[in-house]
């Protein structure tokens, strides 16, 4: 018999302590009820990265995204304010840009010619005279909230509760200083035929999986020294690093003394090395599919050929994690798993994940 969702998210308990504590329950993985709950409850309720600052920095300078199916633009005013709108006009609700950045003077509908000024008022309503109560100060652009952190762009769908570095602390305060000299080298983004959350699970399994998933990556980290500590929306994985000869590429990096593997809630990742970072994006786009969006940044200087190889290296990584986050996923549908448990020597960070999932999601369903 098929759950109500009240009751399906009554069957995680989120009090009990780690060491008896249950995973959430496979249901969550494949349910459109639970994914459509997540599009409001989780997604549009957290601060949400959304694109790089350097790519708004000028005037008239805009980017797009796509937060759980809504669709956002962030543009950078005449009057230099950054601002941020639901990208969709009001019309009959086309997108007003489709490019994923760029320049413009206005934002114009390709699809009726409605247009709109950079700060979101509407300007141009063609053949439209004669509309009775309508006026165009009432039919701007839906605007949200946006903010900067380090090279990053982020937005909220909703009414934000805190501050965009309440939200993230304390990595800002973590990364203060560390970030100045990274410098954005290239995007690679895959789709994988697994739920969001499996990929998060992966990610915050405290290195559980890293050495009989990732032989390479083994090699490189110092897994006695792994450890993995818990705040408010976040938690990092952190691992010495095993020493090695500083210009192999082969290992992403080797300069540095110890590697450190940011989460923020619900799905930023940021992963740093002395003078290699990446970011990881993890949206849904169904109960059963997510893209991951890998942004990689090096720091200034970083001789061409040794990028390549790192992103090779790191895109080894990613195809493992692919495999086995499909191979999960379909695990998840069968008869005979309900829930898991969690390693307290490692997945503390897992757990968090999914106290903080379930709280919000019984919260948006009442």
């Amino acid at each position: 018999m098929r759950l109500s969702l009240a009751d399906d998210l009554r069957r995680f308990d989120a009090t009990k302590t780690l060491a008896i504590a249950r995973t959430i329950p496979n249901t969550w993985y494949s349910s459109q009820d639970v994914a459509d709950l997540e599009r409001s409850a989780i997604f549009g309720a957290s601060w949400q990265m959304v694109g790089r600052v350097e790519q708004v920095a000028k005037p008239g300078s805009f980017l797009t995204a796509d937060i759980a199916g809504e669709p956002v633009l962030v543009v950078r005013g005449e009057d230099d304010v950054l601002r941020a709108f639901f990208n969709v006009c009001r019309h009959r609700a086309a997108p007003l840009l489709n490019e994923p950045c760029g320049t413009a003077t206005k934002l114009r509908c390709r699809y009726h010619g409605w247009t709109y000024d950079l700060a979101g008022n509407l300007r141009g309503t063609p053949e439209f005279d004669g509309v009775a109560e309508f006026q165009k100060e009432d039919n701007g652009l839906v605007p949200m909230a946006v903010a900067t952190w380090g090279p990053f762009v982020w937005v909220h769908l909703d009414s934000p509760t805190q501050t965009l570095e309440e939200f993230l602390a304390p990595l800002p305060a973590w990364s203060a200083g560390k970030l100045d000299s990274f410098r954005f080298a290239r995007r690679v983004e895959y789709e994988l035929a697994c739920n969001w959350k499996v990929y998060v699970d992966n990610y915050l399994d405290g290195g559980y999986h890293v050495n009989s998933v990732h032989p390479a990556l083994a090699g490189v980290l110092d897994y006695s020294g792994y450890k993995n500590t818990l705040h408010a929306n976040s938690s990092v994985q952190t691992s010495p690093m095993k020493p090695g000869d500083p210009n192999d590429p082969a290992t992403r990096t080797r300069t540095g003394t110890e590697a450190a593997y940011w989460w923020v809630f619900p799905n930023f990742m940021l992963n740093a090395y002395s003078g290699v970072m990446d970011t990881n994006l993890v949206m849904p786009l169904g109960p059963n599919r997510c893209k991951v969006i890998f942004d990689y940044f090096f720091a200034e200087g970083t001789p061409e050929d040794f990028i390549d190889q790192s992103v090779s290296v790191a895109n080894q990584v990613q195809i493992e994690d692919v495999g086995i986050c499909e191979e999960v996923q379909h695990g998840l549908n069968s008869r005979s798993y309900t829930v898991g448990r969690f390693s307290v020597k490692r997945e503390a960070g897992g757990y968090h994940f999914h106290q903080m999932l379930a709280g919000r999601l019984v919260k948006g369903s009442s």
